[in-house]
């Protein structure tokens, strides 16, 4: 991975080596750990959880809650 060769993004291998390298070398081992936490795929159905979770919440009720928690967290 030297900035004086030609480079083929296009080669996935080669991608995700240069990413995790310089991941690595900025945040560290634990720190690229915990960056790539962040990507992980979902399980089950965003749209059918979230419609059971917020069915007969009005607007009104959500923007409270909202507010609410903002206290919270100051």
């Amino acid at each position: 991975m030297n900035g004086n060769t030609a480079t083929d993004f296009r080669n996935p291998a080669y991608v995700r080596k240069a990413g995790m390298t310089a991941l690595q070398k900025e945040l560290g081992a634990v720190g690229a750990v915990y960056f790539l936490r962040q990507f992980e795929n979902g399980k089950g159905n965003y749209t059918e959880e979230r419609d059971r979770l917020l069915d007969g919440i009005t607007f009104d009720e959500l923007m409270k809650n909202v507010r609410e928690l903002d206290k919270l967290n100051g």
